[in-house]
């Protein structure tokens, strides 16, 4: 018989753990939370405790047996959910369930609680051989954090429905990154371009090669060419002086690494590099961490877990890391003396930043173990955790003044001198971010020396608006602003695009009009709940929650007074929007009643006030002074299956679609047709342009189920001028932006858009 019963959250880790403990363990696993707050009401006793009422999750009641009736066989049971939060929740839960039976049916055995960072074998055993309490701090941390965020969906989510639409939410930390998003957009829609000139001169020396200076002072000032006037102006003035270098400074820069990757790092690199959501990035490390079958060693953790916000590394790790880089780099990558990284003050510090579990396992050797997702993360990791144990990389940077007249220009190179840890990882940018190393190629010069002008290019520029968030840059904006936690991050973002509140477009984040309107509802009515430095406070105190320093009780009494007289209002004075009919000067066609401006599924639109006995409906746009437009439908020549009336185009909450003109008597709708042909040899369909359950755009033959064709990238009907490929496709990346290029992977044809 067992001594020894070992309980995990995920099932994937019964087998690996089962093989590293051996016979005197059994392992069973608890497929996440057993105990919940119930799904049909709020679940929590608003008085003097907020008392939560957790109850066996629908279907789980089975998977709890199970586990009981294992407790009753052994002398000892050791929790091992993940080592964060939701797993002490899950080991609290667990072990109140073995301790509250009665008679047989309770357990006599010692219950202790296990951490396994690593699931190698010596980080399982490491964990076995040091248990510990359960950690009531922890576990009250996570419950007041449930409970808040129960209190504000589940009373603010019903007030959505009835106001605006069913099936909306609310949420403590995401209505906060709704707010976030809103307001960046409005930044950009206000903003105002300022025209700006700049002027750039090419020039060479005695020596090659050729370089382009940019016009920087004039007079000893900055000088601001703010219209062509001031652009030709200087331009005319530079023809005529003579370019003469004035001074020359050579320093050298020093590049540090990068820090081991946090989950927040980890998210926003993956975004950068990969192209992968945060709740993609998560899911992905959550294989590596639980165990990849890797030949005949069988299931292994290849990383350390990933949920953390500390940079801390073991000086065991750092060790191994310096060995391997000092045998495959050499010693001249290697820092005199290890790289030590603490953590900062706001940061859990409770496990290691993610690494690699054991160098044994380098990408290229793994490789054909793994998935091509799973290999992408696990090299990225690698990568990283190697470069932040290596030397800094080094450049030779020069900078030559040059002097013509009143007006000085400037030139700045840089050269790699050495690589150190560029060798394996240069970090990734977003687009906001400028390459300090960049620069160009420079020849050797001498103060004094003349130089001659080739050319004098004055350039037209306009200041832009702050950039829309990525993945990356939105993951980065919380983390910055103390909004959420590392674990939670993928959640919000993911609720956002579920909801509605946002789409992606070209990897951008961009409100809704439902969006918009629930952020400013939100805000109207719970200034509070949506203030960002509020929220920021709040989560810094359920962190103090975890550290023995503040009663969680005592901040839900401080949350709730001012939120429930919040609530009350709001359910009196909240905008009905779903009821609201704004006039209009246009009149229905069909019955002559005055059309007006109500809101449905869809966003605004224009109803016949006559309704439920008229339903003419139109599309609706305002122009700049606010004067309403009807939107004249796009007609087309295909014609409806069902009543043969005229096709026409629509717009709807999850883009452009094809509907019946003899709407409402007809309701018959499909997708828009691209009019490129499917590609799949001997198929005679077309690819429409469709949605996944994300929202996101992508194009399918017409003849499916029998063709399941399907490509992301929009099609262009012209054939490839390189390979003939019958059709071309748009891609946008970050560093290239817009083009066309072949569909087939094989063929580099390529034509840039600007």
């Amino acid at each position: 018989m067992a001594k020894a019963l070992v309980v995990v959250e995920s099932p994937t880790k019964v087998k690996t753990l089962g093989k590293y403990l051996g016979r005197n363990f059994v392992v069973k696993a608890s497929v996440g939370h057993i105990k919940d707050l119930p799904k049909s009401k709020l679940g929590v006793e608003i008085g003097e405790r907020f008392e939560p009422k957790y109850e066996v999750i629908k279907g789980k009641q089975e998977v709890l047996n199970t586990i009981r009736e294992a407790a009753l066989k052994v002398d000892t049971v050791y929790l091992a959910p993940d080592p964060d939060r939701e797993g002490e929740a899950i080991a609290w839960h667990i072990a109140g369930e073995l301790n509250s039976g009665k008679g047989k049916k309770r357990t006599k055995a010692k219950i202790f609680r296990v951490l396994i960072e690593e699931i190698t074998k010596r980080g399982v055993e490491q964990a076995i051989a040091s248990p510990s309490e359960l950690n009531l701090q922890r576990y009250e941390s996570q419950q007041a954090r449930r409970i808040l965020d129960r209190l504000v969906g589940y009373q603010i989510s019903p007030l959505l429905w009835e106001k605006v639409q069913r099936g909306l939410s609310a949420g403590r930390v995401q209505s906060v990154a709704l707010r976030i998003v809103c307001d960046r957009e409005r930044e950009i829609k206000k903003f105002n371009p300022v025209e700006y000139w700049s002027i750039e001169v090419g020039a060479h020396g005695k020596n090659p090669p050729p370089f382009v200076l940019s016009l920087i002072t004039k007079n000893g000032k900055k000088v601001e060419l703010n219209n062509e006037k001031d652009a030709r102006e200087a331009e005319t003035a530079l023809k005529s002086e003579s370019l003469v270098v004035a001074d020359i400074q050579k320093k050298q820069r020093r590049r540090t690494p990068p820090l081991p990757f946090t989950t927040s790092k980890l998210q926003q690199e993956a975004a950068r590099k990969l192209g992968f959501s945060a709740s993609k990035t998560m899911l992905v490390a959550q294989q590596l961490y639980e165990g990849v079958e890797v030949g005949e060693e069988g299931a292994v953790g290849l990383i350390t877990y990933m949920r953390t916000d500390s940079i801390r590394l073991s000086n065991e790790a750092i060790e191994i890391a310096r060995r391997w880089i000092k045998d495959n780099y050499g010693e001249s990558y290697l820092p005199e003396t290890p790289r030590i990284y603490k953590a900062k003050k706001s940061a859990q510090d409770a496990h290691e930043a993610i690494r690699p579990t054991m160098m044994i396992h380098p990408p290229e050797r793994v490789k054909k173990f793994l998935k091509k997702d799973q290999y992408s993360l696990y090299r990225l990791i690698w990568e990283r955790f190697l470069a932040c144990q290596m030397e800094d990389a080094i450049y030779d940077q020069t900078t030559i003044d040059v002097s013509a007249g009143d007006y000085g220009l400037r030139v700045t190179g840089s050269i790699l001198v050495k690589d150190g840890f560029i060798r394996v990882y240069v970090e990734g940018r977003d687009e906001a971010d400028v390459d300090e190393e960049a620069g160009a190629q420079l020849p050797e010069l001498t103060v004094g020396e003349k130089l001659v002008t080739n050319s004098i290019t004055p350039n037209q520029h306009f200041t832009k608006p702050p950039p829309r968030f990525t993945e990356a840059s939105l993951v980065k904006e919380l983390e910055e602003r103390g909004i959420g936690r590392p674990s939670t991050y993928a959640a919000i973002l993911s609720t956002l695009r579920d909801r509605k509140y946002c789409v992606k477009l070209q990897n951008h984040f961009e409100p809704t009009e439902l969006g918009f309107l629930v952020c400013d509802l939100l805000v109207e009515h719970f200034p509070e709940v949506l203030d960002i430095e509020f929220t920021a406070q709040l989560e810094s105190q359920l962190d103090q929650v975890e550290e023995g320093e503040r009663d969680w009780q005592e901040i839900l009494h401080k949350f709730y007074k001012p939120f429930a007289k919040s609530l009350v209002a709001a359910k009196k004075k909240m905008r009905d929007v779903k009821r609201e009919e704004t006039p209009t000067e246009h009149t229905c066609e069909k019955c002559g009643k005055p059309m007006v401006i109500k809101w449905g599924r869809h966003g605004h639109f224009l109803a016949c006030s006559g309704y439920p006995d008229c339903r003419n409906t139109k599309e609706f746009k305002k122009t700049a002074e606010g004067k309403v437009e009807i939107v004249a439908q796009q007609t087309t020549d295909e014609k409806c299956d069902v009543c043969g009336s005229p096709m026409v185009v629509k717009n709807g909450r999850f883009g452009k679609f094809l509907a019946c003109s003899g709407y409402p008597d007809c309701k018959t709708t499909r997708s828009i047709s691209t009019g490129v042909p499917c590609a799949e040899p001997g198929c005679t369909g077309q690819l429409l342009e469709k949605r996944s359950r994300r929202g996101r755009s992508f194009y399918g033959c017409s003849r499916y189920p029998k063709c399941t064709h399907a490509l992301w990238d929009k099609p262009v009907k012209t054939p490839c001028p390189k390979c003939h490929a019958p059709y071309l496709v748009e891609k946008f990346t970050k560093k290239e932006g817009p083009a066309i290029r072949c569909a087939k992977k094989n063929c580099d044809y390529q034509h840039l858009l600007g």
